[in-house]
């Protein structure tokens, strides 16, 4: 037997010795989970496809209860020590809030046993029975002892609703947690309870969930299900959960929202505007209908707003329904030290929180790439010269103008021009299938968004030909006349609009998960709205292949990426450089070097307080916010003392710089190489002579896997030559050139005759039909360069009108032939000259 064992492997270890051991300690098989899948793995982005990481799952999971985890078992083959699972089952058990886990092989468990003040790993005799660990549990979560605490950590979730494919809709392991942990703090009487989570990450999933649980527990409510309010400050916020969430699983008796001056009774879930319930004279507002100890649960969704601040009206709302127990859900908690805007001081700290970093690396958030674009203005600052006045006729007073004065103080309406020339450059040249990516574009204001809309409009005009709503200004100033467009621009599956410019409306509140490119082109000093801006693009979108999205940041505000209060680090951080006409000619990569995540105990920028004013109804409840909020004080100082803005054409505004970042090496910090230094570096890594190099850059399948390798290393070897400034030179004499200094560049050209001049012989060597291939090859070379040269290029213009890819080929004598022709023309066309 013993010899045998050593022999098994993991899963037969299981069977015969782990799976034995749980049941003689009283697990029954159902509450035993194998193979529990944790997450989905981390996205990885390529330049057109996306790779997913691996998943993390533990081995088993034990629930005293369905659907709730109260420990991790990682098993590995018996002839292995056991100690080679501890620090998975430790992963595990950290990951999905859980203070038991359990390294085995089979012959001896190791318990990890975080729930002491310091951590303890020790050896035991057998698994804990399922009354032992379930005791264990609960009193690690404060409330042993109590039947309502109990009642409340057994009841089970609602299993009601279905995904798109008819699936069951189950929460992900973080909403557990967070559920968990905000049952435990109710049975412990807290009475205020946060609950952080990142925008995309499924808060009002969260909501429905602990709503269920809790209604299945009566015995904490006196013995009747609970009585609650969803308070929000926007009717989305307030009729999405409704609608898609409550209504199906509780149904119309219970779920009621609150409006036209009426307050009903005799619901169980009610939900409500702030805006609604404070209609009426003072001390006579609606929400004074119902006594202070109606509502037993208080939602509040994103609670860093509306009644964060203690001197906001909304806030009486809160304090009415003071006996209640509130639960604050936000995405971006708010700390100020003045005490005036604090989730914090109010809430205290989160019982659970799970950041934007957390969602990219368990693969359920988009990940992002960042492109800085520096315009001359941004940098230099703009000097009018003396009487100079503005299209109005207005004398402008002498000073040097910066970004914190543009389109308050000082409107260049060149520099709105030549953003939109390259963001509308930039999208053709990333469109998939001939689509466009959907664009939320963030301006200052509302006459900001004004004049991107126009300039927009103006230069897509191949494109609004086809699609009248190609671009469409979405604002507080258009409202309700563009909820139609919103919606579209919400779905998939719409074709329009592409390109949706606002200025603070669509900054929260909405769901935008096809959003593909998030453009900030108005300054943000704001963290909390920093990060609600960014969460627009963080969803994921598989219906359309979204797996990532970019930033296109003309105004540098993702600086504040570098700030320690930010939990999120980009991919790859990219500052680019535009003409006058909005065309790219440089480019930086300043990604900085990714750092361990801190827990969350940061201070937080405090967000500014404007109050989202909205009348009760809508078609989207969006209005407000969309003003001219200013909260730097020399800031405020200068557009005071100013008392006008100017408007002046006429400026010379221009794309400018390109600079790249690489890890220095200690390891840690950034240093400054130009793009060619960054190129020498990369290439050198592949461990390649020039002569290496150009033999595999002359196979098709060997340059597709060098150009990915290449990639990765954030190099696009089909767009070096833009970047390099040299676009009649080949990618791969420019690679081996930068790699290894001094060797000479010739252009595509000079290659294609100097090819004719050498290699009349080869070509001739073939039948008329194939030499004709051979020939429209050597053209593409010289249009597009040699990564054309492969057989796929056989499918597009002008092969496609030669006829089929195979009638193609077959002029060589078949798809083998085809390819080594075209290889060797390859070879012989990329030798050195």
């Amino acid at each position: 037997m013993g010899i045998d064992a050593y022999k098994l492997n993991e899963d037969e270890t299981c069977k015969r010795f782990v799976l034995p051991a749980l049941r003689v300690a009283g697990w029954s098989e159902k509450q035993i989970r194998p193979q529990y899948r944790i997450n989905d793995g981390r996205l990885v982005p390529t330049r057109r496809r996306h790779k997913r990481g691996a998943a993390l799952a533990a081995d088993y999971v034990l629930e005293y209860v369905p659907d709730v985890p109260i420990a991790v078992v990682e098993a590995k083959r018996y002839r292995l020590s056991e100690e080679n699972g501890v620090e998975q089952a430790r992963r595990y058990a950290r990951k999905l809030g859980l203070s038991f886990a359990y390294a085995t092989n089979g012959r001896n468990i190791v318990e990890i046993d975080f729930s002491a003040e310091k951590p303890v790993i020790r050896p035991v005799e057998r698994f804990p029975s399922p009354d032992e660990l379930w005791a264990r549990f609960l009193r690690d979560q404060g409330v042993r002892g109590t039947e309502a605490g109990e009642e409340l950590m057994s009841a089970a979730y609602d299993y009601t609703l279905r995904n798109t494919d008819n699936t069951v809709k189950r929460p992900r392991y973080y909403q557990r947690v967070a559920i968990t942990r905000a049952l435990a703090a109710l049975a412990r009487d807290e009475r205020r309870i946060l609950l952080v989570l990142a925008t995309g990450t499924g808060k009002t999933m969260l909501a429905l969930q602990l709503v269920a649980r809790l209604s299945k527990a009566p015995g904490a409510f006196g013995g009747r299900k609970p009585r609650v309010l969803y308070l929000a400050d926007r009717n989305m916020l307030v009729d999405d959960p409704k609608d898609r969430y409550f209504l199906p699983v509780f149904g119309e008796d219970d779920v009621y929202k609150i409006g036209g001056g009426e307050a009903k009774r005799g619901r169980k879930i009610y939900f409500a505007l702030y805006q609604s319930l404070e209609q009426g004279d003072a001390q006579s507002e609606l929400f004074r209908e119902y006594p202070p100890d109606y509502f037993d649960i208080v939602i509040v969704d994103e609670c860093h707003r509306g009644s964060a601040s203690s001197n906001s009206r909304w806030r009486k709302v809160l304090e009415h329904f003071e006996p209640a127990v509130q639960i604050g859900l936000t995405a971006t908690p708010v700390r100020d030290g003045g005490k005036q805007t604090d989730t914090f001081e109010y809430f205290g700290n989160p019982v659970y929180s799970y950041s934007l970093r957390d969602g990219i690396e368990d693969g359920f958030l988009s990940p992002y790439r960042v492109r800085r674009v520096r315009l001359n203005v941004d940098v230099e600052g703009y000097l009018p010269e003396p009487g100079k006045k503005d299209v109005y006729g207005q004398v402008i007073p002498p000073d040097l103008y910066g970004p914190k004065e543009f389109e308050r103080v000082m409107v260049i309406l060149e520099r709105t021009e030549t953003a939109a020339h390259y963001l509308i450059d930039y999208l053709r040249k990333n469109a998939e299938d001939g689509r466009l990516g959907k664009t939320l574009v963030f301006c200052e204001d509302i006459e900001h968004a004004g004049r991107m809309r126009t300039a927009l409009h103006n230069i897509a005009s191949e494109e609004v030909n086809v699609l009248p709503d190609f671009v469409k200004r979405i604002t507080s100033a258009d409202l309700p006349h563009v909820g139609g467009s919103l919606e579209e621009f919400r779905k998939a599956d719409s074709s329009q609009p592409v390109i949706a410019v606002t200025s603070r409306l669509l900054s929260t509140g909405v769901d935008l998960p096809a959003v593909r490119n998030v453009v900030l082109f108005r300054r943000i000093v704001s963290m909390p709205e920093f990060k609600q801006v960014i969460g627009r693009g963080t969803r994921l979108c598989p219906e359309i292949g979204k797996e990532s999205f970019d930033i296109i940041d003309f105004v540098e505000a993702t600086l504040l990426f570098e700030d320690r209060s930010f939990d999120g680090p980009p991919l790859r951080l990219l500052e680019e450089t535009a003409d006058e006409q909005g065309a790219l000619v440089d480019v930086e990569d300043i990604t900085p070097p990714a750092e361990e995540p801190d827990d969350y105990d940061g201070d937080v920028v405090a967000e500014p307080q404007a109050e989202y004013e909205e009348q009760d109804g809508g078609s989207f409840g969006l209005g407000g916010g969309d003003g001219d909020t200013v909260t730097d004080e020399d800031e405020i100082d200068r557009i005071q003392a100013r008392g006008k803005r100017y408007r002046v054409s006429g400026v010379d505004v221009y794309k400018m710089g390109e600079r790249r970042y690489q890890l220095a090496d200690d390891g840690l910090t950034m240093r400054l190489v130009s793009i060619e230094q960054w190129v020498h570096n990369q290439v050198l890594e592949l461990d390649l002579d020039p002569a290496q190099l150009r033999t595999q850059w002359a196979r098709a399948k060997s340059r597709a896997a060098l150009m990915e390798a290449l990639r990765e290393a954030d190099i696009d070897v089909e767009e070096l030559p833009e970047e390099l400034g040299k676009p009649d030179v080949d990618p791969v004499d420019l690679l081996v050139s930068v790699a290894w200094e001094g060797l000479a560049v010739v252009s595509r050209d000079e290659r294609l005759t100097w090819f004719r001049r050498e290699h009349e012989e080869f070509m001739d060597s073939f039948g008329e039909r194939a030499r004709e291939v051979l020939e429209a090859m050597l053209v593409k070379f010289a249009e597009e360069g040699s990564p054309q040269l492969k057989v796929d290029t056989l499918k597009v213009p002008p092969f496609d009108s030669m006829g089929r890819v195979v009638d193609l080929a077959g002029r060589f004598g078949g798809a083998r032939q085809a390819h080594e022709a075209i290889d060797e023309l390859a070879a012989r066309l990329l030798t050195v000259v």
